[in-house]
């Protein structure tokens, strides 16, 4: 590893390759390259990655814009969303992994369909009281589902979740068996439309808990790149 904390191009493939071989085929690996130049994205494109995760919008702007040359790139929104940046998210991605709001969904798909997109979404959900992160707590989801479940322009097909910082192993496998369990409630309701057939938890302190609760997506920053540029 650098000095700095991030890992070299060779060190980091390696890495790569370890931290592949413990996420089975099932579980989608998003490098996470938010405050990593493109210059690290067009890498570990070249070692095989499609799904990179972003969490500012005009960040994730400028970089698409660097790496025109490269196909079959899927990018994902994983950061809170600001209703002023939302019709340029739905331009630029295809998942958004943080629909965190009732009004948000709505605007949404509102300004897909003008786009002529369906952006396939996840909506954050907190699984315990945790004030500082965004997201619908239970309660609010279910009075939501009805709605959400007529929004005809999104594609809202899974749940995303951030178990609240220091919990223990276990307090924190517990927040992520809470999820597949909601989901699984959601699916059983007989809804027209809603599916949740994808669980977006684990990050790189966590992912493994996670893939073993039934996650099949998963984000990984510094697990992959080492600490990221001014941290």
């Amino acid at each position: 590893m650098m000095e700095s904390g991030r890992f070299s191009d060779d060190d980091w493939a390696a890495r790569l390759h370890q931290v592949c071989q413990q996420i089975p085929d099932t579980v989608r690996l998003i490098a996470v390259t938010k405050k990593f130049p493109a210059e690290v994205v067009r890498a570990a494109y070249g070692a095989g990655v499609r799904d990179f995760g972003e969490s500012q919008v005009q960040e994730a702007e400028a970089k698409q814009a660097e790496l025109t040359d490269l196909p079959d790139m899927t990018w994902h929104l994983i950061g809170h969303l600001q209703s002023n940046k939302a019709r340029r998210a739905v331009e630029l991605f295809d998942w958004i992994h943080s629909v965190d709001s009732l009004k948000l969904a709505k605007r949404l798909n509102h300004l897909a369909a003008e786009a002529g997109r369906s952006p396939q979404c996840c909506l954050q959900v907190k699984m315990v009281s945790d004030p500082p992160k965004y997201g619908f707590d239970q309660d609010q989801l279910w009075s939501a589902l009805p709605t959400l479940d007529q929004l005809d322009q999104l594609s809202i097909s899974g749940l995303m979740t951030i178990p609240p910082m220091g919990l223990s192993p276990q307090a924190t496998r517990d927040v992520f068996d809470q999820a597949r369990s909601l989901a699984d409630k959601i699916n059983a309701a007989g809804f027209e439309r809603l599916q949740i057939q994808e669980l977006s938890m684990g990050m790189s302190g966590d992912y493994p808990i996670a893939i073993a609760a039934g996650a099949t997506m998963v984000r990984l920053g510094t697990a992959l790149f080492g600490d990221r540029p001014g941290s």
